[in-house]
């Protein structure tokens, strides 16, 4: 089975809203399924609930207990900052290193499917000198990048891309969630970032019918398995070349 990364262009643009519908569409294709997000800021003990974690949850059928919340997201700060501000303002610190072998552990010890969902923007600070991206570097798992259709939406998208591809990660897909109540259209965004790179998947906050089982079927073949992934497999092996990419299964 596979692991993924579930990265964003920002905060508050849907990186939640995609990880809990894809687990609960993978559940509903009998897959087992597990989730964590490592780093929290802005997480309320008083609305637990309609936290990160607690949406993540929800989508996996399990109970949002204390105990459940630790397990899949041991940093949890109350400010709603950057994590190394929230981290700050409690007199506490980030390991980064701790969070990518607790991130390693889980993954390796998986029997299904593996979400990681990252906080905020592909770079957000951790500690005074390393990112979100430091983590995804050492995982080196395949992402999804979330953006939104808020005006900005393209340049923000298209700047993380950069700096992903900089980095030789492999991106999946881009999946735009819809912005509710934005001047800009879902599917003018959609197209434009379409414009300069595939695998773009428009994500409506409403789905109709199959929309969210249609999108994310793009994603994952019957199995479970991320089909680009497999799909650039099998090329480099159509190729006569190896796979540089680390092999998340």
């Amino acid at each position: 089975m596979t692991a993924i990364f579930i990265t964003a262009t920002g905060s508050d643009v849907g990186e939640t809203f995609v990880a809990a519908s894809l687990i609960r569409h993978l559940r509903n294709l009998g897959h087992h399924v597990d989730a964590l997000k490592p780093i929290v800021s802005g997480c309320d003990p008083a609305r637990v609930a309609s936290s990160a974690p607690g949406l993540l949850l929800a989508a996996l059928g399990g109970p949002i207990s204390p105990d459940a919340i630790e397990r899949i997201s041991p940093w949890r700060f109350r400010a709603p900052l950057s994590p190394d501000l929230a981290a700050l303002r409690e007199g506490r610190s980030i390991d980064v290193d701790q969070v990518v072998a607790f991130c390693q552990k889980v993954i390796e010890q998986r029997r299904g499917i593996m979400l990681i969902e990252g906080i905020g923007g592909v770079m957000v600070p951790l500690d005074e000198r390393r990112t979100i991206l430091d983590v995804m570097m050492a995982l080196r798992l395949p992402l999804i990048l979330v953006t939104g259709s808020y005006p900005g939406a393209i340049s923000h998208t298209l700047t993380a891309l950069d700096a992903l591809f900089r980095r030789e990660m492999n991106v999946l897909a881009i999946i735009v969630s819809e912005t509710p109540g934005s001047a800009v259209s879902l599917d003018d965004t959609v197209a434009t970032i379409a414009r300069f790179t595939d695998r773009v998947i428009a994500l409506p906050r409403r789905q109709k019918g199959g929309e969210l089982g249609a999108a994310y079927d793009r994603l994952f073949d019957p199995h479970g398995q991320a089909r680009a992934e497999a799909e650039d497999l099998k090329n480099a092996s159509n190729d006569g070349t190896k796979a540089t990419r680390d092999d998340p299964c």
